[in-house]
C-alpha cells in the first residue's frame, strides 16, 4: 500500500437545507431604524444593506454559481505543517492541454475565495482558445485558504502566513510540481513572500497584487 498522501476529488454540493436556512435568516432579519442622513457619513445606509440582503435572498442564483465553479477540477488533501494538526486544504487543479505549461499557484486574499479566478483559469490553461500562444500556458493550482471556502477550519492557533505558505508548497509538491510560479494578493501576498524566500529552488517567480508593504522578498 502506498504511503503517499491522499488527494481526493471534490465536488461543490451545498445542500438545499443550507440555502433554505440562509433565505429564512435573511427574511427574518430585525432591521434597525434608518440613519438620519442621506449619505454614508454614519456608516452603511440601511437601504443599501437591505437591497444587498434582498439580492442574496431572491436574486442570487447559487446553483448557477455552483455549476460554473464545478466546471473546474476540484480536490482536497489533508495537510499538517509545523506541528499543527492536519486539515483538509481544498484547491482547484486545472491542467493545461499544453504539456510544457508552467505550473502556476494562484492564492486568494482575505476575505476572498477561488471565485476571484474563475474568469482567468481557462485563458491561463488554454491561451490558444483566446488568441494567445501555447508558450503562454499554465497548469493552474488555486487553493482555498485554511478556514475559507471549502478548506477545513483550523482547530488551533498557528495558521499564519508562514504555515499557509508551507501548506501551499506541500500542495504543489504532492501534485508533482518541482518548479512553479506564484501569484498572491492581500493576505495571500504576505504568504507568497516567505514562500519565495524559503523555496527559491521551487518557486521561480512571484507576482504580488494589492501589495500592502514595501518590504522586499
Amino acid at each position: 500500500m502506498s504511503d503517499a498522501p491522499s488527494i481526493r476529488p471534490f465536488t461543490i454540493e451545498v445542500p438545499d437545507a443550507v440555502l433554505d436556512d440562509l433565505r429564512a435568516r435573511l427574511a427574518n432579519t430585525r432591521w434597525p431604524e434608518a440613519e438620519p442622513v442621506d449619505d454614508w457619513t454614519q456608516g452603511t445606509p440601511l437601504d443599501w444593506v437591505r437591497a444587498v440582503c434582498d439580492h442574496w435572498a431572491d436574486g442570487y442564483d447559487w446553483r448557477a454559481r455552483e455549476s460554473a465553479l464545478n466546471r473546474f477540477d476540484h480536490f482536497v488533501t489533508e495537510i499538517g505543517v509545523g506541528g499543527l494538526a492536519g486539515l483538509d486544504v481544498h484547491f482547484v487543479h486545472q491542467r493545461s492541454p499544453h504539456d510544457e505549461a508552467m505550473p502556476l499557484l494562484l492564492s486568494h486574499g482575505w476575505p476572498g475565495s477561488i471565485v476571484e479566478f474563475h474568469k482567468v483559469i481557462e485563458p491561463l490553461t488554454d491561451p490558444t482558445k483566446f488568441g494567445g500562444d501555447a508558450s503562454d500556458a499554465f497548469h493552474v493550482v488555486a487553493p482555498s485558504l485554511p478556514g475559507f471556502g471549502f478548506s477545513g477550519k483550523p482547530t488551533q492557533t498557528g495558521w499564519g502566513v508562514e504555515r499557509i505558505a508551507e501548506a501551499f508548497a506541500e500542495v504543489m509538491a504532492r501534485l508533482g510540481y518541482d518548479r512553479y510560479v506564484a501569484q498572491g494578493g492581500d493576505y495571500a501576498m504576505r504568504a507568497r513572500r516567505p514562500a519565495a524566500r524559503r523555496d527559491r529552488d521551487l518557486c521561480a517567480a512571484i507576482l504580488l497584487t494589492l501589495a500592502l508593504s514595501s518590504r522586499q522578498v
